[in-house]
């Protein structure tokens, strides 16, 4: 054989060996993803550690909150406190079916494969939700790659702000766009304004029957002026539940429709919420019960005049997770002059800002840390010859190992300052556990609201700034109020 004929079979060969290889490994990546969504199905759970925060209090006040929270969890289940046309939520996870969920995601993927960007227009509970677990999720340079695997999820109508949405309107002016809106009512000024823009826009650079592709409403049933656009357009439409406030949204369309469309498993995040909905049941022990004792201890730090409480977390891409919950709480409990003002921090970054308050500044606070037990990545602190910094002690350590001694020593440091700490292990960073973290803080919300004693579901304050601005418009039909408040001017 001609030693040319001989090179060429071994080189057939081994592109042969190296495809299979290929496979091999591609099909061990998709075994090895495949196992890692079961095991988290049967992993343990999101823990709650209290210990820190009740030692600022007397020996059993938290233990003496039980029958308070379970009173306060059996008027959620019975319907019988104050909002109970709004308990939609309460038992929304396990009431989610499989055919939803597809449902959902057969439309995700049909503005995935056409849109290069989608954008969310939407504010408060219409995108806080969905922007907390895109961002806990996805890659941090995820805006910089355009891997074209995802469109660019990206978010207005949150917003009266002009440069913002005229940046937008430019940014989108060559790129293939989809609008996801989200509004019951569909008159709300800032998402309003910003529908008008990207609907305008996107039919022009689209043409309108191609529009009605990437445009989607979601919105109430039957009313409003989304509704009757989204019927009189054909776009693709989902039912905001008329029993679910906005900041208890995240589970319907409103949250999971984006979170689809960004690439994420919203069926992971689903059955997450599932699992917790049953270790938070009103048939759960107390002392099992993490959704009860969070609820139990805030309260009892509160009426020992702790009064802020500051969310704190050591992963960046946790910051909307607190941005949510401060509309979570806030919005749920700050009525009535009562309340605990929910505030945040992202550590170690705030450690340089705000670490000095917190540790020495007025004892009217106490922290929730929110702690990822084991990152998706791997990172070794690199060794330094020249070890000008003098961290070669640290050669070899993963960084997160430094970032646990970090969030441990604080704690610490602010326990031994006076600030009481409660602390939430989270497993993992994925969908499945940010389904548990979400329904965990929502149920604890209700409980705790319910304590507080008021209506943890309305949010009648909100309305006033709407009502000055309208008057101040001159908004046809406020003339009346637009004259009285000129006469404060």
């Amino acid at each position: 054989m001609d030693i040319r004929d001989t090179d060429k079979l071994l080189r057939d060969r081994m592109l042969k060996h190296a495809n299979e290889l290929k496979a091999a490994m591609e099909a061990l990546k998709e075994l090895y993803e495949q196992r890692e969504k079961i095991l988290s199905t049967t992993m343990k759970n999101i823990a709650l550690d209290i210990s820190k925060a009740a030692q600022f209090l007397s020996e059993g006040a938290v233990k003496s909150f039980e029958p308070q929270v379970k009173a306060a969890q059996e008027a959620l289940e019975a319907g019988t406190c104050p909002g109970n046309d709004f308990l939609g939520w309460l038992h929304l996870p396990t009431s989610i079916t499989p055919a939803f969920l597809d449902e959902v995601q057969a439309c995700a993927d049909v503005l995935r494969a056409n849109c290069e960007a989608v954008v969310v227009a939407g504010i408060g509970g219409s995108y806080l939700g969905a922007r907390a677990v895109i961002e806990a999720l996805g890659n941090s340079f995820a805006w910089l790659q355009r891997d074209g695997k995802n469109p660019t999820i990206l978010f207005a109508g949150n917003n009266i702000g002009e440069d913002y949405l005229s940046e937008l309107t430019e940014y989108l002016s060559d790129k293939k766009f989809g609008v996801i809106n989200i509004s019951k009512s569909g008159t709300t000024t800032e998402t309003a304004l910003t529908f008008r823009l990207l609907k305008k826009q996107c039919e022009a650079q689209r043409g309108k029957e191609e529009a009605k592709k990437v445009i989607v409403a979601i919105t109430d049933a039957k009313r409003g002026a989304a509704r009757t656009c989204a019927d009189k357009e054909g776009y693709t439409s989902f039912i905001i539940p008329d029993n679910v406030g906005g900041r208890f949204s995240v589970l319907t369309p409103v949250g999971l429709l984006p979170i689809a469309c960004a690439g994420f498993d919203i069926k992971q995040l689903v059955a997450g919420a599932q699992e917790m909905e049953k270790v938070c049941g009103k048939d759960a022990a107390f002392d099992e019960n993490p959704a009860a004792q969070y609820a139990a201890v805030r309260n009892a730090l509160y009426g020992a005049g702790k009064k802020i409480e500051i969310m704190v977390n050591y992963q960046p891409k946790l910051h909307f997770i607190s941005e949510w919950w401060k509309q979570l709480y806030g919005e749920s409990e700050g009525k009535e002059q009562k309340g605990i003002f929910p505030a945040s921090c992202d550590f170690t970054t705030d450690l340089h800002s705000m670490g000095q308050w917190i540790q020495d500044g007025e004892r009217t606070i106490f922290e929730t840390v929110i702690s990822i037990e084991e990152p998706n990545r791997e990172l070794l602190f690199p060794e330094d010859e020249e070890n000008l910094d003098g961290l070669n002690f640290l050669a070899g350590k993963r960084v997160d190992e430094v970032n646990k001694m970090a969030e441990l020593g604080t704690r610490l440091a602010h326990v031994d300052g006076g600030v009481p700490n409660i602390r939430i292990a989270v497993p993992k960073l994925n969908e499945y556990y940010i389904g548990q973290l979400i329904y965990f803080f929502e149920i604890a919300c209700g409980i705790s609201g319910n304590v507080l004693g008021v209506n943890p579901f309305n949010q009648p304050g909100v309305e006033a700034y709407k009502k000055n601005m309208f008057a101040l418009l001159e908004k046809p039909g406020y003339e009346e109020a637009t004259k009285a408040i000129k006469a404060r001017l």
